[in-house]
This record gives structure tokens, C-alpha cells and sequence, in this order.
């Protein structure tokens, strides 16, 4: 234990001078109110609970509004405990979507044991795409659907930063129609193609099985990592029958991600992310390929609508230089460079044959400066005129 104490100690002092005023103190400086009252000795490590506006604008939505928050809280001492986080949402578009999310990384005490959870209730609709990186998007049909998405997994600690575990999931789409005025597209659109050539059906799509999985984190925060490594590993087994699944398939997820200072101060940093989704067996629905924004917040391939490159592997690299813009930590910056390449079994298309390449750039807000939860506005932009606004409170990774 003494080594998990020491990590996560030095995790902590290494952030604590980035961090002075938030937006509550600069509401309180406005409005010409006291400080906060000093931490309860009593109860030191409380909620700290944060809400924001969410208004944008993507590929796949259009105008969207709504709110985001985020709970994050220590369930033990910080020096043996990381944080843990839970990121709420329910946005409705200007499609006429209504999308609402709870995800949540929780830590117990002494981070004995880690609880992951993505779940999703959506009432949405999608442009479905040709698969494989090189598809062109002139055959695209804008489908509707109702999504609901339960993916659960826990991890017990094996050794400081290091857990493995293993989850249970659920995934379907019901009244799967295409969108008033494209029936006469209907049965030449992506998803009919794909889901005729394999026998899937057509009006409902449903993915259940487990999922065993390892990773080591030695990030300082969930939230707004500065320093640190986090690696995964992820063996996820479907079949058919089990939650109602229309087939048996099987995937490997692999994801690495590491941030370093590059200057002195540490106002100046870089945070890399490669990712990789690997069906190694079997034929899943086409909406549970591996594809771009399909990720448990949403945010690879900012430049892109969600589902825009699919396919049966996908490699996916992001490079992400950030800013504090102000010295009490109030205001910051980012820019990113993003790459993604897609194969197709059914095109004869490999990964790496062609490659999609996003980027962009953002602001950040600090909305609480001891959660270290920022309001982050991206603009992000792709090949063909591809264009993206994206808001949330949590840093894309």
C-alpha cells in the first residue's frame, strides 16, 4: 500500500499550483461575496458538483442544447484514492433527438476496487455510412432509432494502479426506420446492405454478451489528466440469444494514453491517445462495428459526426498541445490533430489504406478548481468540408 500512497501523493502536489480561481470565485468576486467557507476538517474530501449548458452544433445532431454535469468525489484518503467521476447529460437537437447519458469511473476506498459504467438512453437518429475509411458519404441515409445501452465492468486492484475485471453488456436499437422522405433510399442505404448480406435484421439491432478486461492507470486525475499513463486492454465475447443478441461476435479494444509537461511551469502540455477496435471473430450488427465517436464519452474523431468512418478494425491516433492561458488557471487552450483509418472485409479495404484526418482547436473554463472540471468548447474540422462545435465538462481524454 505504501507505494500506491506515495504515487498518488506525488500525483496530487505535482497539479496543485495550476489551480487558483474557478468560476464560482470569480461569481463571488463580482458579486462582492466572501470566500467559501474553509474544508470541514470533519468531512475534507465532499462532492464537488458542477453543471454547464450544453450548446452546439454537430454533423450528426445540428444545433443541439441542453446541460452536462459532473460529480466527482474521493471515496477515501486523496493519497491512496483516486478521484472518481460522474458525468451526466440530456441534450435534445435540432433532428428532434433526445439523447441522455450517465457514465460513471468510480473508485472505492484505497482504490480496492474500480467500477466503469457507460449507459445511454437515446431517442436519435444517425447517417449510416459505407464502410471502411475511403467511403465517400454520397450514399449516406439518415436513420432513426431508439438506443439503449447498458456496458458495466469492474476491476479489482491487483497491485498500485493495475486492475483487471470483467463487465456485463447490453446493447440494442429498436424501430429502426429511415428519416420521413429518404424510403425510396432505404433499401440501397449502408445498413440494409450490410445487415441483407449477413442475415441481421432489419428493424432492430441487439449486441448482449461479457467482457473481461485489465488496465493500469498512473494518471493524477480522471478528469483532467496532467501527468501520468493509462493502458487497457479489453476481450469482449457477444452471442447470439444472450440479452436478445442478433449474433455471436467477438472484439478487442486497446487503448494507451500519456501526458507530458513541456514547461517548466507546467502551464504548457501534450496528452497523446491511440486506440484500436478489433472484430477477431464473427459478424456483429452493423451500428456495433467499430467506428469513429463510439468511444465512452464521445470525442474521438472531433471533426467528424459520430458513425462517419466504420468498419470491422479501426486504428485511431490523436495529439492534443494544451494551455493554461492564465496564470490562476481560469482560461486555457487547446489544439489537436487527430488520424483515423477504418477496414472493410466487404470492400477489400485494409487499414491504413487510407487514412481521415481531423483537428481543431478549443477553450476551457475552469469550473471547479479542486475536481479540476473544465467547460470545454471544441471546434473541429475533417476532409470534405466536414465541420463539428462540440461542448461537454470533461476533457475528451
Amino acid at each position: 500500500m505504501m507505494a500506491g500512497r506515495q504515487a498518488l501523493a506525488g500525483q496530487e502536489l505535482s497539479a496543485a499550483p495550476l489551480a487558483e480561481t474557478d468560476v464560482g470565485d470569480l461569481v463571488r468576486a463580482i458579486r462582492n461575496k466572501p470566500p467559501p467557507p474553509p474544508v470541514d476538517p470533519n468531512n475534507p474530501h465532499p462532492r464537488m458538483f458542477v453543471v454547464a449548458p450544453v450548446i452546439g452544433a454537430k454533423p450528426d445532431t445540428g444545433l443541439l442544447f441542453g446541460a452536462a454535469g459532473n460529480i466527482a468525489t474521493y471515496r477515501g484518503s486523496p493519497t491512496t484514492t483516486h478521484i472518481s467521476t460522474s458525468v451526466l447529460s440530456a441534450t435534445v437537437s435540432q433532428h428532434g433527438q433526445v439523447l441522455t447519458a450517465v457514465r460513471l469511473t468510480t473508485f472505492t476506498k484505497d482504490d480496492g476496487w474500480l467500477i466503469v459504467g457507460d449507459n445511454r438512453f437515446q431517442w436519435t437518429s444517425q447517417d449510416t455510412f459505407g464502410l471502411g475509411t475511403s467511403s465517400q458519404g454520397d450514399d449516406a441515409v439518415n436513420i432513426h432509432y431508439d438506443h439503449f445501452r447498458v456496458f458495466e465492468t469492474a476491476y479489482k486492484r491487483l497491485a498500485p494502479g493495475l486492475f483487471a475485471g470483467g463487465g456485463i453488456l447490453s446493447s440494442t436499437r429498436q424501430n429502426i426506420r429511415p428519416d420521413d422522405g429518404q424510403e425510396a433510399t432505404w433499401e440501397s442505404s449502408p445498413f440494409w446492405t450490410y445487415s441483407t448480406a449477413h442475415g441481421l435484421p432489419l428493424d432492430s439491432s441487439t449486441s448482449g454478451g461479457f467482457s473481461l478486461a485489465a488496465r493500469n492507470d498512473t494518471r493524477d486525475s480522471q478528469i483532467d489528466a496532467r501527468t501520468g499513463r493509462y493502458a487497457s486492454v479489453t476481450y469482449e465475447t457477444f452471442f447470439k440469444g444472450f440479452f436478445g443478441g442478433d449474433s455471436s461476435w467477438q472484439e478487442i479494444d486497446v487503448d494507451a494514453r500519456t501526458y507530458r509537461n513541456v514547461s517548466k511551469d507546467g502551464r504548457q502540455r501534450l496528452a497523446f491517445w491511440a486506440m484500436g477496435d478489433f472484430v477477431v471473430a464473427g459478424i456483429p450488427p452493423y451500428y456495433d462495428l467499430p467506428a469513429t465517436g463510439m468511444d465512452t464519452f464521445g470525442r474521438s474523431g472531433r471533426g467528424y459526426q459520430e458513425g462517419r468512418f466504420r468498419g470491422e478494425q479501426l486504428v485511431y491516433g490523436e495529439v492534443e498541445y494544451r494551455r493554461t492561458l492564465m496564470e490562476n488557471g481560469l482560461l486555457g487552450m487547446v489544439a489537436f490533430l487527430n488520424a483515423t483509418t477504418v477496414s472493410s472485409r466487404d470492400r477489400d479495404e485494409h487499414l491504413f489504406e487510407s487514412v481521415a484526418i481531423g483537428g481543431g482547436a478549443g477553450l476551457r473554463l475552469l469550473l471547479n478548481k479542486r475536481s479540476r472540471t473544465n467547460l470545454c468548447a471544441d471546434l473541429g474540422f475533417g476532409k470534405n468540408g466536414s465541420v463539428g462545435f462540440y461542448l461537454a465538462v470533461q476533457e475528451a481524454f
